[in-house]
């Protein structure tokens, strides 16, 4: 008896402890996945992305975004459509990323091509955004250079991170999905970090006060480019900058002419420029309405913060159930969600809530946790397939191209945005119209539908390029080991249109 009472004692057992090993599994499976990136990276460079995009953009997003809504309220005294259309404007160092990617590609700078940029990037933010923080009494024009000074540091960085990301992406073609998704990570902790102390950051030592403190991410950067490892390049011909600078613009001419990238890269033009920004508008209901929820600074950022986790949470869903799905397939149904996701604020505006005793609060939480969850959940995708269209050899340079692009679409959305504001007479205390600013813009989300044939209907874990694309000549100077011989490159892109 006491043996067969001890076998299901030791099954039992057995069981628990299956179980806790599953939960420990479940547990250290970031740590694991983080662990793998090390092993098959340079330490140096995961530390990078998680600085420039944890950091650098995800922490600085957080903070400067709540910061600067309300430098540009308070300080500024702007109108919603006024301040729709500056904060585009803010954006324009993010559209000439070519240029810096060029330069990453072809300049380099004592003998490295990534660490320079990262410091000189940092110098410029923190100059930028020091200036804005102890300036008094600065012009609108002034305020204007320096944010955009601080946007053209962030860009700078950004390009240059890309251009590693890439490079790696097409040397790890199979880690492609997992390096977007530790960008994706980075970007969202950091900005669920940012917004969540926004808000009472901006209560405590003001708007001004914020800039200060985003003087500490851009100086991060400078550490970022001390202790990148990257190969030495000796004997560097500067005198061929130049061509070497002509050669970069043939090849991405050349690449943007072949059918399978103009045509991803219209779709991903449109569809962010048919997704209007109103958010100016919503940003000033919240805070100044007098029938409106008359939010505080604390609880804009706590809101914005739960958006933040709305990204995190659009992340790991792509990473863990979407990533192999065909792009089609998931860009249909996160551009039809995203639609309907942005009729949520209707729920707000026409104040249905309060008549079924649901506060504003909680409807503006579920409100930013929802669309920001199907916003990056429609992005992702669109940042593998970036991350494939790049050819060989310019790699930061056509990253940053469809990057530029994204960003033009973005900047057409916030100007149409600010358009639209100012026609339905959308001011700093008249909100009549909100309603119907919202009602076009969930409409104009759902049109990029009837373009998805422009996306590719390929695995994502397939080569989009033709092979002729991805083959990189091997010469023997050092511009060969640097990806960096243009020639070869544009003679393989014109060979394959003359073929097509």
């Amino acid at each position: 008896m006491r043996e067969e009472d001890e076998l299901p004692l030791e099954g039992q057992l057995h069981k628990e402890k299956s179980q806790k090993n599953k939960m420990l599994g479940l547990i250290l499976k970031p740590y694991y996945w983080f662990r793998m990136l090390c092993d098959e990276f340079h330490w140096s460079f995961v530390s990078g992305v998680v600085i420039i995009y944890g950091i650098n953009q995800g922490l600085s997003t957080g903070l400067s975004k709540i910061s600067t809504q309300y430098y540009m309220k308070d300080e500024q005294k702007l109108q919603p459509s006024e301040a729709q259309i500056y904060s585009g404007i803010i954006q324009l160092p993010w559209i000439v990323k070519p240029i810096w990617g060029l330069l990453t590609d072809t300049l380099p700078i004592r003998g490295y091509r990534r660490r320079p940029y990262f410091i000189l990037a940092g110098f410029l933010g923190a100059f930028a955004m020091l200036n804005l923080s102890f300036g008094h009494n600065l012009q609108l024009a002034s305020a204007l250079l320096c944010l955009m000074g601080g946007s053209a540091a962030q860009a700078v960085a950004d390009v240059t991170i890309d251009a590693c990301v890439t490079e790696n992406s097409i040397s790890h073609p199979s880690l492609a999905s997992d390096m977007q998704s530790l960008c994706g990570v980075s970007s969202s902790v950091g900005q669920l970090i940012g917004y969540t102390i926004s808000g009472f950051l901006v209560h405590l030592i003001g708007s001004k006060g914020v800039f200060g403190v985003l003087s500490i991410p851009a100086a991060l950067v400078i550490l970022v480019g001390m202790m990148l490892h990257e190969p030495f390049i000796h004997n560097v011909a500067y005198r061929q900058v130049g061509q070497k600078f002509l050669d970069a613009c043939k090849a991405m001419w050349m690449a943007l002419k072949c059918e399978n990238v103009w045509r991803p890269c219209l779709y991903m033009y449109i569809s962010l420029a048919l997704s209007l920004h109103i958010h100016e508008g919503m940003f000033y209901w919240y805070t100044d309405a007098k029938g409106g929820p008359l939010f505080s600074k604390e609880i804009v950022g706590t809101i914005s913060s739960v958006g933040a986790v709305g990204y995190l949470l659009g992340v790991l869903l792509y990473q863990n159930s979407f990533k192999n799905h065909p792009f089609r397939f998931v860009l249909f149904w996160s551009q039809l969600l995203y639609g309907a996701s942005g009729l949520l604020d209707l729920i707000l505006i026409s104040r249905v809530n309060l008549q079924f005793g649901i506060p504003d609060y909680v409807v503006a939480v579920c409100d930013a946790a929802i669309s920001h969850m199907i916003g990056r959940l429609r992005w992702m995708p669109l940042l593998v397939l970036s991350s494939k269209l790049c050819p060989s050899g310019i790699e930061g340079t056509f990253f940053a191209l469809l990057m530029s692009i994204d960003h033009v679409g973005s900047l057409t959305a916030s100007w149409a945005g600010g358009l639209l504001l100012h026609t339905l007479n959308v001011t700093r205390t008249q909100f009549d119209n909100l309603w119907i600013a919202v009602v076009i813009r969930s409409f104009s989300r759902v049109l990029p539908i009837g373009l998805l044939f422009l996306v590719p209907s390929s695995d994502p874990t397939a080569s989009i390029l033709p092979t002729e694309m991805l083959n990189r000549k091997k010469g023997d100077d050092n511009l060969g080991a640097q990806k960096l011989e243009m020639t070869p490159l544009v003679t393989n892109i014109d060979q394959h249109l003359v073929d097509s």
